[in-house]
């Protein structure tokens, strides 16, 4: 959509056509010139070299495809800057993403009450345990020791306390899950 602009008259006796040829030399020359503080500005929007050429380059086209909007004697920079910045907005508001709510599956949320809920069955059930099983679950799993360590510490063999956790870990699911027939009486 072209510009509309009351054209400054210089009352040269320039043809139209010389005269909107030293017009456009102007204007090319103008933008040329200040394409090295397009592109600081350009960075600072993207803080990214390679999107700020992009960002330069595009401006670039934009103020050339435009140059009829301009009026002469005007402030260049600040057009050129309007320019840029209404570029960039619009290109950050096309790269969005956007989610579709309905197409998002409903996974439910553990209320906090269920968390200390979990964590109460969870004591109970480790108090259910036998000590033997109970302390080598312990020393493996929340004090995250070595099987050789904790061995070491029980006085009993490292086969012996791997198959020990190996029954805690069977009871503590059965206990949890609610698994009667793989509970240990």
């Amino acid at each position: 959509m072209p510009c509309i602009h009351a054209n400054s008259s210089t009352g040269d006796t320039l043809s139209a056509g010389q005269e909107a040829s030293s017009m456009q030399q102007e204007f090319n020359e103008q933008l040329i010139s200040f394409m090295p503080k397009m592109r600081v500005w350009a960075l600072a929007l993207t803080r990214n070299r390679a999107a700020a050429d992009d960002l330069t380059q595009d401006v670039a086209t934009k103020a050339l495809v435009a140059q009829n909007c301009f009026i002469p004697g005007t402030n260049f920079s600040a057009w050129v800057h309007r320019i840029m910045i209404n570029h960039f907005i619009s290109s950050v508001r096309s790269k969005r993403e956007f989610t579709d709510m309905e197409s998002m599956p409903d996974l439910p949320v553990p209320a906090a009450h269920e968390d200390r809920t979990a964590l109460r069955e969870l004591g109970w059930a480790l108090e259910k345990l036998p000590p033997d099983q109970r302390e080598a679950f312990f020393m493996i799993v929340l004090q995250e020791k070595s099987y050789e360590d904790a061995a070491e510490q029980t006085g009993c063999a490292i086969g012996t306390l791997k198959s020990r956790v190996h029954r805690a870990r069977l009871q503590l699911r059965a206990f949890l899950t609610g698994d009667v027939t793989k509970m240990a009486a």
